[in-house]
């Protein structure tokens, strides 16, 4: 059997601001951003090459405004794994988002951290090559 996470909801304030900060700040691509009613969008994200998902899970009520930005309790919630830390680093800088701290060498590759606009912790990490 086989088995694979394929989306993660993220609860976002808005569909098109954080619409705007995947693709534009992060270079995702919008895979849908679909109609459901007059509230609500099926909206789907995604890094380039990626086989998960963000699905893009605006707010609905008070319960879930307050869980934005803070979805795992301040912890990092997501990880983006980069084959090349420093032109993704140096071109998130470039578009304006916010990093937590400096990148930092660990035994398992280079990280580190930066915030969405709705306050969602990310690892951004290359990887170190596995050594025989």
């Amino acid at each position: 059997m086989k088995q694979f996470l394929s989306a993660i909801a993220l609860v976002i304030p808005d569909y098109d601001e954080a619409i705007a900060f995947y693709t534009q700040s992060l270079g995702f691509e919008l895979i849908e951003d679909t109609v459901m009613s007059p509230e609500k969008r099926w909206v789907v994200v995604a890094p380039p090459g990626g086989e998960c998902q963000l699905v893009l899970a605006k707010a609905a009520n008070e319960e879930q405004k307050r869980a934005i930005g803070n979805q795992t309790g301040g912890r990092v919630f997501l990880f983006l794994r980069t084959d090349d830390f420093d032109r993704d680093y140096a071109r998130y800088q470039k578009a304006g988002v916010e990093f937590t701290e400096s990148p930092r060498e660990e035994p398992f590759g280079k990280v580190v951290i930066f915030k969405d606009p709705f306050g969602n912790k990310w690892d951004l990490i290359e990887a170190r090559e596995q050594q025989s």
